[in-house]
């Protein structure tokens, strides 16, 4: 009889979690797939990236893990070049992107974020032999390299830069060596995390744009989406409480960057 009446309360579960996800929940919809698909450009140290095995790894990685264990699914990570990830969100392939996405007001007006999980630092490299450009009022007809559409190319474009549109910070810093740009825009962390690995690396930070600039994870707006966005900021805040998110911070990033000024 027990046996009857679990297998019973089982088939109610799941049929009540189907209809919530015909009903156009999004997060019903992920807890009755069992899993949470997860862009993510998969070649960003030390956001997001595989190591000499293949396997996931990145700031990103654990915390998109972290995500999915609170919502009690498996992450499912895609590799999806930068200028395909938001709008993969936006059309459905996607439930959440983890690849350090800065918050914008533009953004906001087309996606739902969760809070913030880290603030970053915003820094302008050049060429060690470059003198000529000393901040980003120095970048006004000059080339950038910058993934297409990031914050980091709107910056540049904003001071008068060209932006060369480019994949991966490897091909970023090869073009800036290069001198086939004069310049780029990117994160501190991976800028330091860049030089950690190539200390011989022909580059320099002139100057440090902004601290504390907040990232978080953008998801389709509308009110499908409204209890997964809560959700993942239970999960988010009480990692933070309990120290996890820090941890997490300090292994990719060197520092705990996950509380704003």
């Amino acid at each position: 009889m027990k046996k009857i009446l679990a297998l019973v309360l089982a088939l109610m579960l799941t049929v009540g979690a189907f209809a919530l996800a015909e009903g156009g929940d999004l997060l019903a919809q992920i807890q009755a797939n069992g899993k949470i698909v997860i862009a993510t450009e998969g070649d960003w140290a030390p956001w997001t990236y595989r190591d000499d095995n293949g396997e996931w790894m990145g700031l990103e990685i654990e915390i998109g893990t972290l995500i999915a264990e609170g919502l009690g699914v498996e992450p499912e990570f895609q590799m999806t070049p930068w200028d395909s990830i938001l709008a993969g969100v936006d059309a459905g392939r996607f439930d959440i992107a983890c690849n350090g996405v800065g918050v914008t007001e533009e953004r906001a007006e087309k996606y739902a974020f969760t809070e913030p999980y880290v603030y970053t630092e915003v820094v302008l490299v050049v060429r060690s032999d470059n003198e000529e450009i000393q901040s980003v009022k120095d970048l006004a007809g000059k080339n950038t390299a910058n993934t297409a559409s990031s914050t980091y190319a709107a910056i540049a474009e904003a001071n008068g830069a060209n932006v060369t549109p480019v994949d991966n910070l490897v091909e970023t810093i090869m073009l800036v060596e290069q001198g086939r740009v004069d310049a780029t825009i990117n994160a501190k962390a991976s800028i330091d995390e860049y030089l950690a690995e190539q200390p011989d690396a022909n580059i320099k930070i002139v100057e440090v744009l902004a601290e504390g600039e907040p990232v978080a994870y953008p998801v389709r707006k509308g009110p499908e989406t409204d209890t997964l966005v809560a959700a993942i900021n239970e999960i988010l805040e009480n990692a933070r409480q309990d120290g996890t998110l820090g941890a997490i911070s300090e292994k990719y990033l060197g520092a705990d960057l996950t509380h704003g000024e």
